[in-house]
């Protein structure tokens, strides 16, 4: 079982690329590494991770997204980007290949916190 790590390590991580072959976390994992985390939730089914915001504009629904995409590029770590009602972004990340959460969607999640604002 990998053991959580806090978001102040994660952060400093780097996104390793994935084509598959590497473990999923387990539903116990996910959920211990997901409360250092503490913005982010946890789906039902313990594959994805997401975070929502409710901005004051569509203008600020955009840039949020081009800082998260300019990060989620340099990390060559891409999660799932929606923008609705004009000002409601969220961000849902999982590691496409294995089809659930692997470390690097927590590192993305981590990095993204320091750029964000509160939710």
């Amino acid at each position: 079982m990998n053991s959580a790590l806090a978001a102040s390590i994660l952060e400093t991580k780097q996104c390793v690329p994935c084509e598959g072959g590497v473990a999923k976390y387990s539903l116990a994992e996910a959920t211990a590494q997901v409360a250092a985390l503490p913005a982010w939730r946890l789906s039902q089914d313990g594959t994805r991770i997401h975070r929502d915001w409710q901005l004051k504009s569509f203008r600020d629904g955009i840039r949020l997204i081009n800082t998260i995409g300019a990060l989620a590029e340099r990390e060559q770590h891409h999660p799932d980007l929606h923008l609705e009602s004009y000002r409601e972004v969220r961000v849902e990340i999982y590691t496409h290949a294995i089809g659930g959460l692997s470390e690097n969607d927590f590192i993305l999640a981590a990095k993204i916190d320091t750029v964000a604002p509160p939710s």
